[in-house]
């Protein structure tokens, strides 16, 4: 079983030093992941990128992308007949909850982007239920 979790990079990089992934090519990318895993017969699950910043009010800078990109992911899930794990719905719905300082960092991040305690064990929680069930 192999957990595809790419994204987060794609697009905050784009911002930040315009090296990240457009969309389009992002797509292509993941198909191909996807094609070369499945020829293995190796069962594949799909993860939605989780976050670049922590507010709750889709103000972050990268929210915008974060949710195309995780719309394209939830695609190529639905289009593969794959399993996904939705990070992206999680963590917002986590922070709406969660965070009602609106603070950008801190709740599931140390920064933003990178996972604390908490935001680890959420996704290990979400893994752990698909690995379970094999």
């Amino acid at each position: 079983m192999v957990f595809i979790y790419i994204g987060v990079n794609d697009v905050w990089h784009k911002a930040t030093s315009g090296t990240g992934t457009d969309a389009d090519k992002f797509v292509k990318f993941y198909q191909a992941i996807i094609n070369k895993l499945k020829e293995k017969n190796i069962k594949v699950v799909l993860c939605t990128p989780a976050t670049i910043g922590e507010k709750n009010d889709n103000s972050n800078q990268q929210d915008g992308d974060l949710n195309e990109y995780s719309k394209q992911i939830r695609n190529l899930a639905t289009k593969n007949n794959l399993s996904l794990i939705d990070l992206r719905k999680l963590f917002v719905e986590y922070n709406i909850k969660n965070n009602p300082e609106n603070k950008t960092k801190g709740i599931l991040t140390t920064d933003g982007v990178h996972l604390n305690a908490k935001g680890n064990q959420l996704v290990a929680d979400e893994m752990w239920k698909l690995i379970k069930a094999g």
